[in-house]
């Protein structure tokens, strides 16, 4: 398995989390940005009202031998966070067929929201929920292969 990286979003407590995740996992930020960051008029980015200026956009905690703790505040405009759903998994793994044995093994029971399939970007990709409702995203991108 290449890596697995957790993305974490909260309403509006990102900081203070990572600042703890922080105190508990040692390291340096290698990003961190506010929706106040975001410049004006970039297309896809949606920085939010005045009262979401200081929260964070995005963070990276690396937390190990390759793993990065990635986080968001969710801005005024999207749905409150519901905790339990605020979380993937993402595994990028280094074959098809290590892709297609962690994801029919993990979402057994579960809920398949995107099956594998060849995506648009050149991956071999699919999402799902698991039987203990815990989100997770399965990546084989073979141009990293070529």
């Amino acid at each position: 398995m290449a890596s697995i990286n957790p993305y974490l979003v909260f309403n509006g407590n990102c900081e203070e989390a990572f600042l703890f995740y922080q105190s508990v996992f040692g390291g340096a930020f290698s990003y961190i940005g506010r929706f106040k960051d975001i410049p004006p008029n970039t297309e896809g980015c949606e920085s939010g009202s005045e009262e979401d200026s200081e929260k964070i956009m995005h963070v990276s905690l690396p937390i190990g031998k390759g793993a990065i703790l990635m986080g968001s505040d969710n801005n005024s405009s999207s749905k409150e966070v519901v905790f339990g759903q605020n979380i993937s998994v993402s595994i990028n793994t280094e074959s098809k067929e290590e892709a297609d044995k962690l994801f029919n093994g993990l979402s057994a029971g579960g809920r398949v929201t995107m099956p594998m399939s060849q995506t648009f970007w050149g991956a071999y990709f699919g999402m799902f929920t698991d039987k203990f409702g815990i989100n997770w995203m399965v990546n084989f991108d073979e141009n990293e292969k070529k």
